[in-house]
């Protein structure tokens, strides 16, 4: 299978949930193979898990590499600095000053507060009646309420920064101009937010970092405006996706969801094979450069050269998972990467695990019979975004509880 002129990337454009065939094939008998993005060099893709492991953890591979390359892209633009394009220590520096926030202990002590919030939002839910949108109604509201507590940001200000999240993951939504804005008013927001908590601070993240920048001198500000607003974006989008996305596939896997519902000691588990098998991403993301010269799955990779890893991929990987194509709610296997891995695994991944734990608890407990409100074929899914996922996905659920 293999070719000589670099295969146009993506492969096809994301529908619904469904990952494009061609990654398994790739996968058998051609793992590493090269691509062109819309925008940006030519690219390795990885697809077998363990050259992902590779390329993600090797130090030999850089993320700050794309700040003086052409970053290969699904966008005209490009990469403008952040935690997501540092090494170490660089890297390491930032990650210790907001990692003590997100530890698996400090998260457990958001469990009770996040349960709260989400038995609020179906007790809405219930109030308002069937049909209802579970993004706009649940789906959204709970992880962003979560995020704006633990960083400080004023919910009453969702509005605004859920439009301008949208240039950190639009790929052909906005335009390039949109994106800079909408980018621009995100740091000069963030910006003011930084001014304000300066002459009154609070017991929140976003205080712990301003006394790290003027007390220890550990970042500088524009490092920590950027750093804020990573975390304010990464914090809601993800886990707001997910949540319709876990739901869409419980439902049209009936046997896994009777069996979930029978049994939800099974959640955190269901959770880990949902992360697995969901294809959140639109396509490969975040390249990372050879800095020197890298053999990958029997391939070398020559230093300068851009490696991009489908995370979607590797968690298919036949040699590692059994059946993968087959979703199993009790699958105990080797852990997946939808989270990534190395050092730029997912900062909020202890959070964003807890939010979805109580996510589906919370709707199957208190929505019944919960369901699709006419059918799968009538969920509206996000186009031109990094992240695929339901806009609008309604559902309803039996009687009143």
């Amino acid at each position: 299978m293999t070719t000589t002129e670099p295969r146009s990337y993506p492969f096809s454009e994301a529908e619904k949930l469904d990952l494009d065939p061609l990654y398994a094939q790739l996968r058998e008998q051609e793992p590493l193979s090269r691509v062109q993005l819309p925008y940006g060099d030519t690219a390795w893709l990885a697809t077998r898990y363990e050259d992902a492991k590779t390329v993600l953890g090797d130090p030999r591979f850089s993320r700050a590499e794309v700040l003086r390359r052409d970053e290969p892209r699904m966008r005209p633009n490009t990469a403008n600095g952040g935690l997501l394009t540092m090494d170490p220590p660089d890297h390491t520096r930032l990650r210790k000053l907001v990692a003590k926030a997100f530890t698996a202990r400090r998260v457990e002590r958001l469990r009770p507060r996040t349960e709260e919030i989400a038995n609020s939002l179906v007790d809405g839910m219930l109030e308002r009646g069937a049909p209802a949108d579970l993004v706009e109604e649940f789906a959204l509201p709970l992880p962003i309420t979560v995020i704006c507590e633990l960083l400080g940001v004023p919910y009453a200000d969702r509005a605004d920064f859920r439009v301008w999240s949208d240039a950190f993951l639009s790929t052909t939504k906005l335009s390039p101009e949109q994106v800079t804005d909408y980018t621009e008013k995100m740091l000069d927001y963030m910006a003011r937010l930084i001014a304000e908590r300066r002459v009154a601070p609070a017991d929140d993240l976003l205080s712990a970092l301003i006394a790290a920048r003027d007390e220890e001198d550990k970042l500088t500000e524009e490092e920590m405006v950027r750093l804020a607003s990573g975390i304010l974006v990464a914090g809601h989008e993800t886990t707001a996706t997910q949540i319709p996305n876990f739901v869409y596939v419980l439902l049209t896997h009936p046997g896994q969801l009777a069996q979930l519902r029978a049994d939800l000691d099974l959640v955190p588990q269901a959770v880990e094979e949902l992360m697995r098998f969901v294809p959140l991403g639109s396509g490969a993301g975040f390249p990372r450069y050879a800095t020197e010269d890298v053999e990958v799955g029997g391939v070398l990779v020559r230093a300068g050269e851009p490696v991009l890893v489908s995370l979607a991929a590797a968690n298919r990987d036949g040699s590692v998972f059994t059946d993968p194509e087959v979703l199993d709610l009790t699958r105990q296997e080797a852990s997946h990467v939808g989270f990534g891995h190395g050092p730029h695994h997912c900062l909020g991944a202890q959070l964003a695990r807890m939010e979805l734990q109580i996510a589906l608890t919370t709707l199957l407990t208190r929505l019944p019979g919960l369901d699709f409100a006419t059918s799968a074929e009538d969920v509206e899914w996000k186009r031109g975004m990094l992240v695929r996922g339901p806009q609008k996905m309604l559902v309803s659920w039996q009687g009143d509880v």
